[in-house]
C-alpha cells in the first residue's frame, strides 16, 4: 500500500528547501565586507600596474 503524504506539509517543506538554497546564493553574492569588495575591485588594476612596471624598453 502507498504511503499517505500530506500535500500541505510537502509543499511547505519544498518551500523551506528552496528558501535555504536562495539564502546560500545570497550569502555568497552579498555576504562580503566592504574591504573585501574593494580588494577585489583593486586587484585587476594592481595586475596591470605590475605588468607595466615589468616591461623592458
Amino acid at each position: 500500500m502507498a504511503e499517505i503524504i500530506n500535500l500541505n506539509k510537502a509543499r511547505k517543506a519544498k518551500t523551506r528547501v528552496d528558501k535555504a538554497a536562495q539564502a546560500e546564493v545570497n550569502r555568497t553574492r552579498f555576504g562580503r565586507t566592504k574591504a573585501q569588495k574593494q580588494a577585489d575591485a583593486a586587484e585587476p588594476a594592481k595586475l596591470v600596474r605590475l605588468l607595466d612596471e615589468s616591461k623592458r624598453d
